[in-house]
């Protein structure tokens, strides 16, 4: 309190002089049109851009929520997609059933850890057996193929990354179908490896890879990326190619969990037929 009264005295001046500024401010805006509508186009222009300010920072704050409802919603959408069903061999069913059964359903997730300067990079998922994850399940963007779900447990699930060299996906040239391997040969996150190609056929830098949906995992169609290289291979009857993944693995964070409700009834078919 001193040290107010101190301040005051020291400086009474001055404040004397800005309370009467302050004050005769207030009288010319008051009984002056003009000036009084300049202030408030002033004070408005002023004030909205600290809303503005405020509005950016509030929007940016709240993109995590945004981008997990967007997802939530992309799923939705695209568990209604034609796609994720399969058309039934008998189209004689009565009109109370459906010609198209659903085959694929996606559930969404975010990613909570992932690597990718290893050669076995593994990501982790912040949903689990509780939320209808389960081993083998294939793990998606927009984008392409991110990795395959190794192990769950209630609330968390482990994801093999395409980033592991243990991984290989049967994929294909989208233009004429032919298909081979593809894995990471753990040198650029960047870019991956497709072998099995047969030596005759032409591919081009930019050709789409997607997958050829021949395991029980991926449905098929799911891109992978784009040729980068062509890379020559004397004496055999395959080549390798180069392939620019579609997935940016260094800032992917939501994912969708690809479920097959007919992966079992093709396993065991397939299981009999190798009797």
């Amino acid at each position: 309190m001193k040290n107010l009264l101190h301040f005051i005295v020291r400086f009474h001046f001055t404040i004397l002089f800005i309370v009467f500024e302050i004050f005769c401010l207030l009288l010319l805006v008051n009984y002056n049109n003009y000036q009084k509508s300049q202030f408030l186009n002033s004070s408005n222009a002023i004030s909205g851009g600290i809303y503005q300010k405020v509005s950016s920072v509030t929007d940016y704050l709240s993109l995590a929520r945004t981008n997990e409802e967007l997802n939530r919603e992309n799923v939705r959408l695209r568990n209604l997609l034609k796609s994720s069903y399969s058309l039934s061999a008998d189209s004689s069913f009565t009109f109370t059933d459906t010609l198209y059964k659903q085959q694929y359903i996606y559930r969404t997730a975010k990613i909570i850890n992932n690597s990718v300067n290893k050669q076995l990079n593994y990501i982790t998922l912040n949903k689990g057996k509780v939320h209808g994850i389960e081993r083998e399940m294939a793990v998606v963007t927009d984008n392409g193929v991110v990795g395959v779900v190794k192990s769950v447990s209630e609330n968390f699930s482990s994801v093999i990354s395409l980033l592991n060299n243990r991984l290989r996906v049967s994929a294909k040239l989208k233009g004429n179908n032919y298909h081979g391997s593809l894995t990471w040969d753990g040198v650029d996150y960047r870019k991956a490896l497709l072998k099995d190609i047969p030596f005759h056929v032409n591919i081009a830098k930019g050709d789409t890879i997607v997958t050829s949906g021949f395991s029980a995992i991926f449905p098929e169609g799911v891109q992978l990326g784009v040729v980068d290289e062509v890379l020559s291979s004397s004496g055999s009857n395959f080549q390798d190619v180069k392939v620019l993944l579609s997935n940016d693995f260094k800032s992917i964070s939501y994912v969708k969990v690809v479920g097959d409700l007919m992966k079992e009834e093709r396993l065991q078919l397939e299981e009999e037929a190798e009797e």
